[in-house]
């Protein structure tokens, strides 16, 4: 036996370099393929987590389990962000994963907040024009991600109508805030009719043309403010999150009619999309560079994700930046 190690590891002493160095590059590829082939899941994998979540809540709230609902919610729009983001880092924008995603958030922020509402309201006890009203935010939240979809804004840094993250989460948010108010046992005394209401407003504004800050011109991280704001903004949450959260969505949803009517009172008007991207044109062909044919600006909708219909060309332009299903991840 020691002959035949002996001469086994002499030939493979005799082994050429060339052999050896081939067979390292061989093993290399396979490493990178599994590499990639698993940055090219993530996505999906992050996508999948953000359906298991709002699922989960859909089952949590029919059961009457309304705070672990919320949680999930929440959760799920965790994972909302992180899928857009590992699309991007890993370069696996596709549009099998924009439309999953975009399927993902129905059931996430369309489906779950309703059945949150309708149960933690007492919604239920409105027979059936309760749950027409409860409906009613499915739908408007279906239509917003289909608009979304083929049509990111028509205003520069603005999106048209509330974003589905957005009104998912101020329902979340109220159910935060009545535990904080009375606690998870104790209801508030409110009469169904004015939860109803509450979410029909909010189904409404996601389909309305009214345009919300998209901030996504902001760039965290450049300054000594847009350092520290953050951080601040972050500690204020968590030192009371049940109380401000709820107050920082109140802002949010109310901003956006408050905005409109104080543009039109005043005749101030936004930029729209086009300009903005000739005036991008004139400036770059005023430094010297090649004038580059208009784009229409990506707007993200918290990405996976408006206005009028919009073109194959603005759906890929937008690909070309992130998912095209997500409204809050960018």
């Amino acid at each position: 036996m020691s002959l035949i190690g002996e001469e086994s590891s002499r030939e493979f002493d005799d082994e050429p370099d060339e052999s050896r160095h081939s067979r390292r590059r061989r093993r290399r590829r396979r490493s990178n393929r599994d590499r990639v082939g698993f940055a090219s899941l993530l996505p999906q994998l992050l996508t999948t987590a953000n359906l298991a979540a709002g699922f989960y809540a859909i089952i949590k709230a029919s059961g009457g389990d309304v705070v672990t609902a919320s949680y999930a919610i929440f959760v799920a729009a965790v994972f909302d962000i992180l899928d857009g983001r590992a699309a991007r880092m890993t370069g696996n924008v596709s549009r099998f994963g924009a439309e999953y995603d975009s399927i993902a958030d129905t059931v996430s922020f369309g489906v779950a907040p309703a059945m949150l509402a309708f149960h933690a309201g007492e919604i239920s006890s409105l027979g059936w024009a309760g749950w027409v009203m409860t409906f009613s935010y499915t739908a408007c939240a279906s239509l917003r991600l289909a608009r979304f979809n083929v049509s990111s804004g028509r205003y520069q840094g603005r999106f048209d109508g509330l974003p589905t993250p957005a009104g998912a989460g101020m329902i979340v948010s109220a159910v935060w805030f009545k535990n904080f108010l009375v606690g998870p046992e104790i209801g508030l005394g409110l009469p169904p009719i004015l939860p109803a209401i509450g979410v029909m407003f909010l189904g409404l504004m996601m389909v309305s043309p009214v345009p919300y800050h998209s901030f996504k011109n902001l760039r965290f991280g450049q300054s000594y403010s847009a350092t520290v704001i953050p951080v601040v903004i972050s500690i204020v949450l968590i030192m009371e999150p049940e109380l401000n959260f709820f107050l920082v969505g109140l802002a949010y949803v109310v901003s956006g009619p408050a905005g409109y009517l104080w543009r039109r009172r005043t005749g101030r008007s936004l930029l729209p999309v086009d300009e903005a991207a000739e005036a991008t044109s004139d400036a770059s062909t005023a430094a010297g560079a090649q004038p580059s044919k208009p784009q229409p600006v990506a707007n993200p909708e918290t990405d996976r994700h408006e206005g009028n219909v919009g073109s194959v060309s603005d759906l890929s332009a937008r690909m070309k930046s992130g998912r095209a299903g997500s409204e809050i991840d960018e």
